[in-house]
């Protein structure tokens, strides 16, 4: 086999990547029963080619025991039958060979057409047998020759269509080697044409692989001046309005990678259509900057961005102000009035409405929406949660005022303190519907205690933090620095970085003193989101943070329930319950 067209043999000194000259291919198709392997299809026939330079290195071919029959529709497009593969290995003894034959995953490329189907299949197969997946580089000879040709010369990029276009030595005919045969010749046949335009090595086919679309090449200069460090930055259109917002610790690099090929999101493409300026602020640390990032949206609420545009619409879980309280799902913490009678936020309103479900059914507490008075009680009726036990019939008197407060108080008692009393009765119902084999029933209720004892950990961090008046900690860096932070009413009021050689106490005293001031709200949330909140709590719990100053007590409840999170026993928790 002759040597690629387009290639040269003498490298210049500025030849600094890696020639395709010199890289080995290993050209691989499958034959299989089936289009995935997540229906249960298996592999019947590998071959692959092993080229470098045009010259073959090697050939490789054998057919697969899938483990079930072949259908007849296979058999008529391959002509594999199931006699053929009979005594054939399994994957499990063929796929060692194969790996193999591959050759150091570190210089051999494997090429396919229409990659991931083939590799899909190898990798689900590596996966079943424990098989570490070597990380081979991989090409697409399909997704390269729709970015190289028109659809004048090709109305399409199968295989038998290209094959034909570049006169291949070897006709496909859906048998493994003679299909890798003639991928080689069309992945000679690209590589031709890209060296007419000066793509000879492998980092420079990687790089059309994944080319930059027009804007990304045109307005790589709205990234120049861009400082490096952490901070906060801002995609802007022709009226200076934010079109997208976002954070790096390192904002030089991270917004010159929008302008390169690997950044594929669309929505991300027509955003850089639009950009006409790119404003960098930077920040002192990086929790500042994701702190930053998130007031700006909240603030401006980018077309762009996705996360984060409405923190204001997470959804809580309450008790009703009136005089028999019952639970309500709402949007937004300004809806929270009872400081002691709410949970979350939830991640969505079916995990709330979970949550309602699981305490409904261990504290019968009323869910009629109806007004209740002295003069209803007189003239209401109880409903049929009265006579199946899951309501105290507050509506007709029969449960008094003081009754349903001491209700109430329980189910205030688990938003705050312990949610074990619904987790455990959560869990022997999942035991017993998972004896009796009742598996998506279980599952729902799996789901409800998860949900229960998640919005009621979110609520207590949050809950805990927003009472402290002033909080300082801190925590080394790597290079003997130190990074400090001033939170008050769960809000981050600055932050700043001490680097080595300094006097820690200064920058404290520096930090405390131009921090935000702020008056206490009886808010829920006085002064912040939720989400700030909880950026500040990751960043406080990492190990190696340390309390540097605190004015005011900052506590979260001692008792939290393992139900769904260990191998805590029912019989243990209904002990403590008990």
């Amino acid at each position: 086999m002759s040597a690629i067209p387009g290639m040269s043999t003498q490298l210049s000194l500025e030849d600094l990547g890696t020639p395709l000259l010199h890289t080995t291919f290993v050209v691989v198709d499958l034959e299989t029963t089936g289009g995935s392997p997540k229906s249960g299809a298996g592999i019947t026939e590998i071959g692959a080619v092993k080229v470098q330079g045009g010259v073959v290195l090697g050939e490789f071919r054998t057919f697969v025991n899938p483990g079930n029959s072949i259908p007849p529709f296979i058999t008529a497009l391959t002509g594999i039958t199931d006699e053929m593969v009979r005594e054939a290995p399994h994957i499990n003894a063929a796929l060692p060979f194969f790996v193999e034959f591959c050759g150091d995953p570190r210089s051999t490329i494997l090429v396919a057409h229409n990659a991931p189907f083939d590799l899909g299949f190898l990798k689900s197969a590596a996966k079943d047998m424990d098989l570490e997946w070597p990380n081979f580089a991989h090409l697409d000879t399909a997704k390269l020759a729709r970015q190289i040709l028109s659809r004048d010369e090709a109305p399409n990029c199968k295989l038998s269509t290209l094959a034909a276009l570049f006169r291949a030595d070897t006709t496909p005919n859906h048998r493994a080697l003679d299909d890798a045969r003639a991928t080689v010749d069309v992945l000679h046949a690209l590589i031709g044409r890209l060296g007419n335009i000066k793509i000879t090595t492998l980092e420079d086919l990687r790089d059309f692989s994944m080319r930059a679309t027009t804007a990304q090449r045109t307005k790589r200069y709205l990234a120049d001046g861009i400082p490096s460090g952490p901070g906060v930055y801002i995609f802007k259109d022709r009226r200076d309005m934010p079109l997208y917002i976002g954070t790096s610790n390192n904002l030089r690099a991270r917004v010159r990678s929008y302008f390169t090929a690997s950044e594929q999101r669309k929505r991300i493409l027509d955003m850089l259509n639009l950009a006409e300026s790119i404003t960098a602020i930077p920040c002192a640390t990086a929790l500042e900057a994701q702190v930053r990032e998130l007031r700006l949206i909240n603030e401006y609420q980018p077309t762009y961005n996705r996360r984060s545009r409405r923190q204001d619409h997470a959804v809580w879980l309450t008790l009703t102000d009136e005089a028999f309280p019952r639970l309500s799902i709402v949007r937004g913490s300004e809806s929270l009035r009872d400081e002691r009678g709410w949970m979350g936020p939830f991640s969505s309103r079916q995990e709330a409405e979970d949550v309602v479900a699981a305490i409904c059914e261990a504290y019968p507490i009323r869910v009629c929406k109806q007004r209740i008075t002295v003069r209803s009680q007189r003239t209401g009726s109880a409903c049929a949660l009265f006579e199946m036990g899951r309501c105290g019939a507050p509506c007709t008197g029969v449960q008094s005022q003081d009754g349903y407060a001491a209700l109430i108080s329980e189910v205030r008692h688990l938003f705050q303190i312990d949610p074990s009393p619904v987790l455990v009765r959560l869990d022997l119902k999942m035991n017993t519907l998972s004896k009796t084999e009742r598996f998506e029933e279980a599952a729902l209720i799996r789901n409800r205690g998860i949900a229960v004892q998640k919005g009621r950990s979110r609520g207590a961090r949050i809950r805990a933090l927003t009472k402290v008046a002033h909080l300082v900690a801190g925590r080394i860096l790597f290079d003997g620095g130190w990074e400090f932070l001033c939170v008050r009413y769960g809000r981050l009021t600055g932050s700043a970085v001490c680097k080595p050689g300094f006097d820690p106490k200064l920058i404290i005293e520096a930090l405390t003193m131009t921090a935000e001031n702020l008056v206490y709200k009886d808010q829920i949330l006085p002064h912040s989101s939720h989400e700030e909140c909880e950026r500040i709590l990751d960043w406080l719990e990492i190990s190696g943070t340390c309390l540097v100053e605190i004015d005011g007590e900052w506590s979260s409840p001692v008792a939290r329930s393992k139900l769904f999170e260990s191998d805590l026993t029912t019989d243990d928790l209904l002990a403590r319950v008990n």
